[in-house]
């Protein structure tokens, strides 16, 4: 059975049992919206969608040329002189039955009329002229001619009743092309996670402000609503608090009030600074952990109001905010979007270099994954690793993940990775 994250008291947590609790903050996902479909790109369907229709609706020509009618003895009688009966353009509908032995020409996309089932491309093809109107084709090389050639059949891409994208599903760009396919202008899709963000600090800095001499820039609240939006999320952004327990205490109540998350980094531990803890503990309800994991604690977790708005206290290291968002909060939005917990996706990559980690913790180390002229997928640590060296994620494509009873790995051993991507 899953303990809430209020059950655990503040006993040291694996990583899996941390992102197990943080999803019983989780008490029920957010409702749908019906949107254009131009403006569905990166949402999550919050139903199936079946196709209404067969794409392509027809079965037409996927080639310039003509459509024979060929008789019931099919290619076998190497029929070289075709009488036309007419023509059907793109966009064109014919009913009228194309005899045996005829043909009629075409264009790409339009549908085979009545009769046809074959298609022979204008190359394939020579045209004499009698009285200034063509009256027959002559097919040249008549024994390469194949039943059903160059013919795109109804419902070849997705047929009538087909689902084509299950519930949840995230639109990109070939899925808003097949949805447009299907005739969708609407889409019903789940309601963006509204999620609010803050720093807090007296030597927290904004970007473009004159950097005190005792003063950082702020990072992590920059990193956040990259990740934010990267996951789907609709930023709030409160910008930056002083260490003040009242001023904490009104921006997180007007937080709660207007948000389905709420996210701070830094500001969670015992400090004698650290007012966010006690503006928490006032407003709602905290649960404070430490976690096996490195970079990545302390943590802080709960809820806050009248409307049990979720809440998670990060890290304040600029690395360690990025890996507990991707282990930790990540799955919050999938849940809030209706998605059931899942593991990270991770794939499996053969060591370059040495890697160092502890027993009872899993680490994270920033890498580089690529892939060798066999195809083997290899990887390597960035560098150096401390929790404030951002330079590393910028050049990292993964974390590397060393479980919590794994003593390290040698070059040539085979670890687990998380490849670092957005959702486009």
């Amino acid at each position: 059975m899953t303990l809430s994250c209020f059950d655990l008291g503040e006993q040291m947590l694996s990583v899996d049992e941390a992102r197990q609790a943080l999803a019983t903050l989780i008490e029920r996902p957010l409702g749908s919206e019906q949107i254009p479909l131009a403006q569905a790109l990166g949402r999550r369907l919050a139903a199936a969608v079946q196709a209404p229709i067969n794409v392509p609706q027809n079965t037409n020509a996927a080639m310039d040329g003509v459509a024979l009618a060929l008789p019931r003895e099919g290619v076998g009688a190497k029929q070289t002189h075709w009488p036309l009966a007419g023509e059907v353009l793109a966009g064109q509908y014919r009913r009228e039955l194309v005899p045996a032995g005829h043909c009629v020409r075409i264009t790409t996309g339009a549908p085979l009329p009545p009769g046809t089932d074959t298609v022979v491309m204008s190359e394939q093809l020579r045209e004499p002229i009698e009285d200034d109107k063509p009256a027959h084709v002559t097919i040249e090389s008549p024994e390469l001619l194949k039943h059903g050639q160059h013919v795109r059949q109804a419902g070849e891409d997705i047929a009538l009743g087909d689902t084509a994208f299950s519930a949840g599903a995230r639109l990109d760009a070939a899925s808003l092309g097949l949805l447009a396919s299907l005739g969708y202008a609407e889409i019903s899709v789940n309601q963006r996670p509204k999620v609010a963000i803050f720093s807090t600090g007296n030597e927290v800095t904004a970007p473009g402000e004159p950097l005190p001499q005792a003063g950082i820039y702020d990072a992590n609240r920059f990193t956040l609503m990259g990740l934010l939006a990267e996951h789907g999320a609709d930023v709030i952004d409160l910008g930056i608090l002083p260490d003040d327990l009242n001023a904490i205490k009104t921006a997180l109540e007007d937080a709660a009030a207007q948000s389905d998350l709420v996210i701070t980094s830094g500001g969670v531990s015992v400090g004698q600074a650290d007012f966010t803890r006690d503006a928490l503990e006032q407003l709602g309800r905290l649960a404070f952990w430490r976690v096996a994991l490195r970079p990545g604690r302390p943590m802080a977790c709960g809820w806050l109001g009248k409307k049990r708005t979720p809440f998670v206290g990060l890290p304040g290291n600029p690395v360690a905010v990025m890996v507990t968002f991707l282990q930790f909060v990540s799955p919050l939005l999938d849940r809030l979007n209706g998605q059931p917990l899942a593991p990270p996706h991770r794939l499996y990559a053969v060591t370059e270099s040495l890697l160092k980690s502890r027993l009872k913790r899993t680490d994270f180390i920033r890498g580089v994954y690529h892939t060798d002229s066999e195809g083997r997928l290899l990887v390597r640590s960035t560098g150096a690793q401390g929790s404030g060296i951002l330079t590393s994620m910028v050049a990292a494509n993964c974390l590397i993940e060393l479980a919590d009873d794994q003593a390290g790995a040698q070059p040539g051993e085979v670890v687990s990775i998380q490849p670092l991507t957005g959702w486009l």
